[in-house]
């Protein structure tokens, strides 16, 4: 999930264990946006702001991959969020 100042959200779905790439399946502006960051908060989702990332993920359309291009700055996000769960504080 990514968010920024300009109430905007994008949130991606990944499931290593179907071998595939992070997919789009949540984006908008304004009230939508507010509405995606919520229900990640309600649900324990990760929200990682990053105006540069959120630039680009925006233009993609719902269902799409994440471009080759991304695959590096999202691994990080999805790692960081990983470990995250996996801390016993």
């Amino acid at each position: 999930m990514s968010k920024n100042k300009t109430s905007q959200a994008v949130a991606l779905n990944y499931k290593p264990e179907q071998g595939g790439v992070p997919k789009v399946v949540a984006k908008g502006s304004g009230d939508i946006a507010q509405q995606i960051i919520k229900l990640a908060k309600e649900n324990d989702v990760h929200i990682h702001e990053s105006p540069e990332l959120l630039e680009i993920l925006i233009r993609l359309e719902l269902g799409d991959e994440i471009p080759e291009t991304l695959y590096r700055a999202v691994a990080e996000v999805i790692a960081f969020a990983y470990s995250l769960k996996d801390d016993p504080r």
